[in-house]
């Protein structure tokens, strides 16, 4: 009703971006592009919002979906003029950091988690296994470099020594990214790349962070006490809300699990 009344004032709106889990290419069950991007296109469009919160709890995941991720929140921020805030909650962590950096500011809990900037790869070796058991692996390429780490062969220096090149790639990518984001506030004499993580205010000292502070409250400050919060959260596709894959869904969450223990949770 307030709408047509042209000489009431409107609260400013705040959309909230509801970031929650592992980031990974499918869209069930996980954070992507692709799953995220109507979402992050009406946070920004919708109602006209002063500005954009991100509500992050991340442990990381996919390189490529952080980073699309990232830049769509930064392409719409920039496009529309609107500032972007970042509160982490249990985790921004790895990839999930890497998003939080798309924020103007990052706030966080005492006991949240930030940081790991780096790059993980981790596999298992079948080759003495299938040996034990009279198993033949028979593999047949067009490529000498098709059949890489492969966990049914022995491993190969060779295979690892490419593995590390891509590794330091990806993470000359991810420290470009923060540098670029995060500016002069980064302290330039620690090492902030190693793959460390940091709790709480003990991130502040390190630039990775702008301070503890909780999303609620912390908006409040900023627009006023009259600001409206407008939620945005992932939807399930329909299947996986009636069953779904249930092979598949018990799978990834057996992997997802693995990746937020790396952090204790």
């Amino acid at each position: 009703m307030r709408r047509f009344i042209p000489f009431l004032k409107a609260p400013p709106v705040v959309s909230v971006l509801r970031l929650n889990g592992v980031i990974a290419a499918r869209t069930r069950g996980a954070l992507s592009d692709t799953g995220l991007a109507g979402m992050i296109q009406r946070a920004f469009t919708r109602g006209r919002p002063v500005a954009v919160a991100l509500s992050v709890n991340s442990p990381g995941g996919s390189p490529s979906q952080s980073s699309l991720i990232a830049a769509r929140i930064r392409r719409l921020a920039d496009e529309k003029g609107i500032p972007v805030h970042a509160f982490v909650e249990d985790v921004a962590a790895s990839g999930g950091y890497y998003i939080a950096t798309a924020a103007d500011d990052i706030w966080v809990d005492t006991h949240s988690i930030v940081g790991s900037i780096g790059v993980i790869s981790s596999s298992f070796g079948f080759h003495e296994f299938i040996e034990r058991h009279g198993i033949e692996r028979r593999v047949h390429t067009a490529g000498t470099s098709k059949s890489l780490l492969d966990p049914f062969r022995p491993e190969k220096p060779e295979d690892v020594a490419r593995l590390k090149e891509i590794q330091t790639h990806i993470h000359k990518g991810f420290m470009d990214h923060v540098r670029a984001r995060r500016g002069d506030r980064l302290t330039p004499d620690r090492d902030l790349f190693n793959g460390d993580v940091w709790v709480g205010s003990e991130a502040l000292s390190t630039g990775l962070i702008d301070g503890e502070a909780h999303l609620v409250p912390k908006l409040k400050e900023i627009y006023g006490d009259k600001v409206v919060l407008r939620p945005y959260v992932q939807k399930k596709p329909f299947l996986s809300r009636i069953g779904g894959d249930i092979l598949s869904d018990a799978l990834s969450e057996i992997e997802d699990r693995a990746i937020w223990a790396r952090y204790g949770l």
